[in-house]
């Protein structure tokens, strides 16, 4: 029997690794909901279009092909991948995900797409809209704080940032996700809570696997 796995949180928290390896652990489909908007601020940015052109946006959504191949997206045919995890993406994709229009959009292709057979998705509004009825629901969290050194350590060193700038950065977005009109974000009643700030990866995976394997079969 087909299952869904909801896993909801803020920026930096590790979803997608968590998802990514809950996905190979339990033989199921990956599907990164963030990596959609990522990828349609990144294809606007790369044509030059303006993140406020609406217009031009609506015919970007209506002439663009997602597609998933062992648990990698495709746009249009083609596999994206460090392309769309840029600083610069990542701010545009927090934008555009503010529109109402593209967030509909989305979440109609995401539905669709996870309705294809068992899956795990993480994003900041899988269990509060995409599939507010999933078989699991989880929100992931973590001190900002910790979630700027792990950042920090993974990436945002090499940029010439400091701790403190890679915190507030990640503050800002929280902000922005959580005040957003359209699907901000937020858990859902119904989702159990996980907070990785003084866990191991290891350690985080087994006790979303606890909940998992307890209540059920899988």
């Amino acid at each position: 029997m087909d299952y869904i796995i909801a896993i909801d949180g803020p920026s930096g928290v590790g979803k997608s690794t968590i998802a990514k390896k809950l996905s190979k652990i339990l033989k199921i489909n990956y599907i990164d909901t963030g990596a959609m908007y990522r990828a349609i601020a990144f294809k606007l940015i790369s044509n030059n279009i303006p993140l406020d052109n609406h217009n031009k946006i609506k015919e970007i959504l209506e002439n663009t092909d997602f597609t998933y191949k062992a648990n990698c997206l495709y746009m249009d045919g083609v596999k994206l991948g460090k392309e769309i995890r840029t600083d610069e993406i990542s701010k545009g994709a927090s934008l555009v995900s503010s529109y109402d229009y593209v967030r509909n959009h989305l979440v109609s292709l995401q539905r669709k797409i996870g309705l294809e057979g068992s899956c795990v998705l993480d994003g900041r509004d899988v269990g509060t809209v995409i599939f507010p009825k999933a078989d699991f629901k989880f929100y992931l969290t973590a001190s900002s704080k910790e979630r700027a050194k792990r950042r920090f350590l993974q990436s945002e060193r090499k940029k010439g940032l400091n701790l403190e700038q890679v915190r507030e950065s990640i503050e800002k977005r929280d902000f922005d996700d959580m005040n957003r009109e359209a699907s901000p974000l937020k858990k859902a009643k119904d989702a159990i809570e996980i907070d990785s700030t003084d866990k191991t990866l290891k350690e985080t995976i087994l006790e979303f696997l606890s909940y998992i394997r307890g209540e059920s079969n899988v």
